[in-house]
């Protein structure tokens, strides 16, 4: 019987190490800033006309926006809510040196955001194109995040 060395061939030698990729933060950075500034246009909707929020759900095909001041405040508050998201991405990115243990904590909340919007999106009877564009892209936003964050070098603090 052949001994477990000839089976998985010999252990390479104890000073080679494996070739590792490794970006620039600045790739992080940017991304970070990215999505964080895409993300803060979301405060242009918590302050458009009441007629344009009716008016764009008409345009994307759902039922009339009901014209009340709870589902306008409700539109309102969660762009406000995804517009300081967008602003708190921005700050870890303009300081990433000082902020990168949040980078990583950040992206899991995010994919678990992503998969919490399906849920949601689903329960609320949204169309499929809705559900897949909106909770897919930013599972994929989080485990790039991920990716990101995992294969980027250090930033030397200042």
């Amino acid at each position: 019987m052949a001994d477990s060395e000839s089976l998985v061939g010999p252990a390479p030698p104890a000073t080679s190490e494996a070739p590792s990729l490794r970006l620039s933060p600045r790739w992080l950075t940017l991304i970070l800033k990215v999505i964080g500034g895409v993300t803060m246009l979301a405060f242009a909707a918590a302050v458009m006309p009441q007629a344009w929020i009716v008016s764009i759900g008409e345009r994307l095909g759902f039922a009339p926006f009901p014209d009340a001041p709870l589902t306008h405040y409700l539109a309102r508050n969660l762009s406000l809510m995804y517009g300081f998201v967008g602003g708190l991405i921005w700050w870890i990115a303009s300081d990433l040196a000082r902020y990168r243990s949040l980078v990583s904590p950040l992206a899991v909340a995010v994919v678990l955001f992503g998969l919490s919007q399906a849920v949601v999106d689903t329960q609320a009877g949204m169309p499929i194109w809705w559900i897949a564009y909106e909770s897919v892209s930013t599972i994929l936003g989080g485990v790039m995040l991920l990716l990101l964050d995992r294969f980027t070098d250090q930033v030397a603090a200042d």
